[in-house]
């Protein structure tokens, strides 16, 4: 029996070693935060895609959706976001960015409260609906209000995913999955930190009574929020 020499076998290890760092290239030409991560494989054989935790996925890949900003009450100009925001929260919220896994602000965040949008007075998620996906992104269960949170399919990089986003404001917040806690409706809201501010528990109590108690009175979120 005779076996192929080293160097024949080399030859499709580096045809694969290639196609992975190809794929690798789109991602870090669209994701300036890409050199924080690492590369692993992606499938769209189901429109369910997994984020796995150690690299590449459907979370780390930025989004292309057409969000209908017609709806949006809090309309800025390209100039005056730029200025609001910083420079991370800007590629995120407003160019569909996303920034890299287990180096983010919230996604090991265990205080109690609330998370809201960077483009407006919007609260979107609740500390208690938060849990660990081990994917390195903050994971909530389901927003406070389900009007202020938007959902767009995306079809972008040959998967089918369900880019999610601020209706208050248009920001792009991430994606999301149904691959989340059973026991608990079994969606995943993985979220990028750049998109969200966070608001301890009591000072979110003090902003529902300050925004709650002249009904007259005009805010960013445009409604009562539901407790």
């Amino acid at each position: 029996m005779t076996f192929p020499s080293s160097r024949a076998l080399l030859l499709p290890l580096a045809s694969v070693l290639l196609l992975g760092a190809g794929v690798y290239g789109v991602y870090a030409a669209q994701n300036p935060f890409a050199a924080n991560s690492t590369a692993s494989t992606m499938t769209n054989a189901t429109p369910t895609v997994v984020c796995a935790p150690d690299g590449l996925s459907a979370c780390g890949l930025p989004s292309n959706v057409v969000i209908d900003m017609a709806k949006v009450t809090v309309k800025r100009t390209d100039a005056e976001w730029r200025k609001l925001l910083t420079p991370e929260q800007y590629l995120v919220a407003r160019q569909q960015g996303t920034e890299p896994p287990f180096h983010n602000e919230y996604f090991d965040h265990h205080a109690d409260g609330v998370y809201f949008s960077v483009g407006s007075d919007t609260p979107l998620f609740d500390s208690r609906d938060k849990f660990e996906s081990g994917t390195g992104w903050p994971s909530f269960t389901k927003p406070i209000e389900a009007a202020f949170v938007g959902v767009t399919t995306d079809t972008t990089y040959g998967m089918v995913r369900n880019e999610v986003h601020c209706t208050v404001d248009g920001d792009h917040l991430g994606h999301v999955f149904d691959d989340g806690p059973k026991d608990k409706g079994g969606l995943r809201y993985c979220i990028n930190s750049a998109a969200i501010k966070f608001l301890p528990r009591k000072e979110y109590d003090a902003w529902i009574v300050a925004h709650t108690s002249t009904p007259a009175k005009a805010v960013d979120s445009a409604a009562a929020v539901k407790k």
